[in-house]
């Protein structure tokens, strides 16, 4: 939509010209493309993967070849003199007009028309028909949400035009297990507190259901939120298949429960662990015991009764935690 603005020669009259059609899209030489989105899991960005997918579709009417009705039916249209855009001036104010352009009804934009009685029965006079078509779309090993696949030509069509292209926009779906970053990926494996110390072996499934095998190195401590990676495992890189990113693992150490190892064993444990640090106390200082914290608990202070209060901060009133 376009607004003008123009001085005229007498006083001060403004020309507006508002609502109006963008006169240079009626000189495209081609049709608009037309853009759709295939969901795609990232096991079909990984392997590659071959869909088919039914698009509607205007074509030339074959029987009137693009006429709209018998040859030497089509007249030029009498209401914009084959413009194909209506002029309105209305006056809007003391020495005010607006010109408003707008697409002729008569004959929707096109210039022409031609007279019920000759228009083709198959088109009714609209020159185009819809027709189902049928494209396979190559998913290829590598590539990334959001790319986009292009079928030129293959867009609806319109006499005098050329054809617009079909565009295919790739939208992936969250997988439960890996998610992409690149061309590395990256997965969560749990690990108990013995596997953490000790060592461990797991298996990871791949996208193209292989099976690794992951060994911790003997003596090797896994911490809590550790990354490690295997080279080569990632996704396959864009129009180099064969060679791919890293996968990336983090590590997810579980704890057990309270309680689990008998009071009476915990120095065989603590013999086998590096040694605590010792803390020198003193008469002076006060004896405190731990006890579970709920952040969804209110608690008060004795005085002045203000509630506990947590935001995406920490605490902004009430009790404050020390830390060491």
């Amino acid at each position: 939509m376009h607004l003008s603005i123009k001085h005229m020669c007498y006083g001060t009259a403004v020309l507006l010209s508002a609502h109006s059609v963008d006169i240079t899209s009626c000189n495209n030489r081609s049709s608009k493309n037309v853009v759709h989105q295939l969901g795609v899991s990232l096991e079909d960005l990984y392997n590659g993967i071959t869909r088919k997918l039914a698009l509607q579709k205007n074509v030339i009417c074959s029987k009137c070849e693009g006429y709209g009705g018998k040859k030497g039916a089509v007249e030029k249209c009498p209401v914009c003199k084959g413009r194909g855009m209506q002029v309105i001036v209305q006056q809007i104010g003391p020495g005010m007009v607006q010109q408003i352009q707008t697409v002729c009804p008569e004959c929707k934009g096109q210039g022409e028309r031609i007279n019920p009685k000759d228009r083709c029965d198959t088109c009714n006079g609209c020159k185009v028909v819809r027709e189902k078509k049928i494209i396979e779309v190559h998913v290829e090993k590598g590539m990334k949400d959001g790319q986009k696949i292009v079928f030129h030509g293959e867009g609806d069509q319109e006499p005098d035009l050329e054809p617009g292209d079909v565009i295919i926009v790739l939208d992936q779906k969250d997988h439960s297990v890996f998610q992409r970053r690149g061309h590395d990926l990256i997965t969560k494996m749990r690990i108990q507190l013995s596997e953490a110390l000790c060592g461990f072996k797991k298996t990871i499934e791949t996208l193209d259901n292989r099976v690794l095998v992951v060994t911790s190195r003997p003596g090797e401590v896994i911490k809590h939120g550790d990354l490690k990676c295997i080279h080569n495992e990632g996704m396959p890189i864009y129009k180099s298949p064969l060679d791919k990113g890293s996968l990336i693992i983090q590590f997810l150490v579980q704890f057990p429960e309270h309680f689990w190892l008998p009071r009476e064993k915990l120095c065989l444990l603590e013999a086998l662990l590096p040694p605590r640090e010792d803390v020198m106390i003193t008469d002076d200082m006060d004896q405190v015991d731990l006890e579970d914290f709920d952040p969804s608990e209110q608690t008060y202070r004795n005085s002045g009764g203000e509630a506990y209060e947590e935001d995406d901060e920490g605490p902004r009133t009430g009790v404050q935690c020390q830390t060491s």
